[in-house]
């Protein structure tokens, strides 16, 4: 059987990124099919959502949309709940995680500098503290979302929390999410796992 294909920019970070990493907590080798924008243009009509990342399996065809391609993952290597109540909450705080990729990317086709910053503090001073808030709770005692065990929806939690540690964001505090220990415990757990620090020393 061949290899599962993740295709996405070539980029260590973002929706791709977590497809990647569930695949590399799941054990599962696959191939990592990093593309440029202009392959993209030229893939976008054929994708299943026109757009990345997708995950492609012999014999079930390509998949699209970030969240799905994850669950898909985690409920075939244990790395998503089995009981429907459990596995609300872990989707809950993925799509979480979307809500604040949505709030801040506008931003950054904000034209104006003095707009662009005006939207970012307010993001950083109201929305992303209120969200990291909700978050912390909805962790749990952790150290992961469900327990002792990593999951998919660590992964996006750590793939989010390097997103705004990073400090690429002009006027966002690198810092900001610190004041969140559930969170911030979940993203060590994630980028200190073994199979996790094994791809990251492999060169691409």
């Amino acid at each position: 059987m061949s290899k599962p294909i993740v295709t996405y920019f070539d980029f260590s970070g973002s929706r791709g990124e977590e497809v990647r990493l569930a695949l590399v907590l799941a054990g599962m080798a696959f191939e990592d099919n990093r593309i440029s924008r202009e392959t993209f243009a030229q893939l976008k009509p054929d994708l299943p959502f026109a757009a990345v990342p997708t995950l492609e399996l012999e014999g079930r065809g390509v998949f699209g949309q970030s969240n799905a391609i994850l669950r898909l993952i985690g409920r075939k290597h244990g790395l998503y709940p089995e009981d429907p109540f459990e596995a609300a909450r872990h989707d809950a705080l993925m799509d979480a995680a979307e809500d604040l990729r949505h709030r801040i990317m506008p931003t950054a086709r904000i034209a104006d500098a003095a707009e662009r910053k005006a939207a970012r503090r307010q993001l950083a001073d109201e929305y992303l503290p209120q969200w990291g808030r909700c978050v912390e709770r909805a962790i749990g005692a952790g150290p992961f979302v469900g327990g002792e065990r990593p999951g998919v929806a660590d992964i996006k939690l750590s793939v989010v929390d390097r997103w705004i540690s990073g400090g690429v964001l002009d006027d966002i505090p690198a810092d900001l999410f610190d004041a969140f220990p559930r969170l911030k415990t979940v993203a060590a757990g994630i980028r200190s796992h073994p199979a996790v620090v094994a791809w990251y020393a492999t060169p691409a």
